[in-house]
């Protein structure tokens, strides 16, 4: 099967989110400060091991597909939709925030393409669901930090 313009498109979309995200997630692992460091600290290196491995199945997927994945720093800076990771020591309560709205951009990015995936190739969308699954599940791990219980 060769990838249509759209699919390559999509597709690209996703892998320069993934690895823009792994880039954050190590300036977050790196500038982290504050309360419960080293939980977040090691719960950021398995989220962006993840997130590594996500961005070399979609770039390898891409190829399966005749696609040509774009990496490249340049091309990643100008088209990821993840909004900057600000510069410095960061708190850990607001890393939280920071990294949780990543992985739900990253997630938003993901669902955005699926159905036209899914409608030329349900495999590639068979991948996507992986990604969104764990993604997600991060999320909701990292989010649950700042929580305060519900009152019901």
């Amino acid at each position: 099967m060769q990838a249509s313009a759209t699919l390559s498109k999509n597709l690209q979309a996703v892998l320069v989110d993934l690895i823009e995200l792994h880039i954050q997630g190590k300036e977050a692992h790196w500038n982290l400060v504050g309360k419960n460091f080293r939980d977040l600290h090691l719960q950021l290196d398995e989220i962006v091991n993840s997130v590594r491995l996500f961005a070399d199945i979609m770039a390898e997927r891409m190829r399966a597909l005749h696609a040509v994945p774009d990496g490249r720093t340049k091309t990643v800076a100008e088209t990821t939709t993840l909004a900057p990771y600000p510069e410095g020591e960061v708190d850990t309560a607001k890393t939280v925030n920071l990294i949780t709205e990543r992985l739900e951009g990253m997630s938003g990015t993901m669902r955005d393409v699926h159905d036209q995936v899914d409608e030329e190739d349900p495999t590639t969308a068979d991948i996507l669901h992986g990604f969104i699954e764990k993604i997600e599940q991060y999320a909701w791990m990292v989010s649950a930090e700042n929580r305060k219980p519900s009152t019901k």
